[in-house]
């Protein structure tokens, strides 16, 4: 039986040549092309709880127009305009880019985490090298939780009618 004998300085040789054409190829899939649509902007649907937002950004001063409403009248509560420039806050782009959105059912403050999520969706299409910094903040998972339904016998989802012994 003829035994090969193989140095290390040859498995080297080898393999140099497949993994310089695996990091060529691993460097062209680690940069995504940004989903821009002819007129510029960015798309992406949010969703929270029962709300859904249409998301378009482009570059601009910074305005929000929600259902086409300064963001200021439409979320009147702070809260809820703090919720919406959250991602432009973590990758440092405030008063860099326009948003324009609709939202639709639900109640204001699922509709502000539909928004949330739509923008931080949209950045990551617009420049997908915000990517990171937004998942890592948790805004581009959505919020699965929605309201549990109420049940035949019981007075809310999970409260029973008071009991009477007697």
């Amino acid at each position: 039986m003829a035994q090969v004998t193989t140095t290390l300085a040859d498995l080297k040789n080898l393999t140099g040549g497949a993994s310089s054409s695996v990091t060529a190829v691993s460097a062209e899939a680690a940069a995504p092309e940004p989903k821009i649509d002819a007129q510029g902007r960015a798309y992406a649907t949010g969703k929270r709880k029962n709300a859904v937002a249409r998301v378009w950004i482009k570059p601009g001063s910074g305005k929000v127009v929600v259902n086409g409403r300064d963001i200021g009248v439409y979320f009147a509560r702070p809260v809820l305009r703090m919720l919406l420039n959250q991602p432009f806050e973590i990758v440092a782009r405030i008063d860099q880019y326009d948003v324009m959105c609709t939202v639709a059912g639900g109640g204001l403050s699922g509709q502000a985490g539909a928004v949330r999520h739509g923008i931080s969706k949209a950045l990551t299409y617009y420049e997908p090298a915000l990517r990171s910094p937004l998942k890592a903040a948790g805004f581009l998972t959505r919020d699965a939780r929605v309201v549990e339904r109420k049940k035949y016998g019981r007075a809310k989802a999970r409260r029973s009618f008071q009991f009477s012994k007697r």
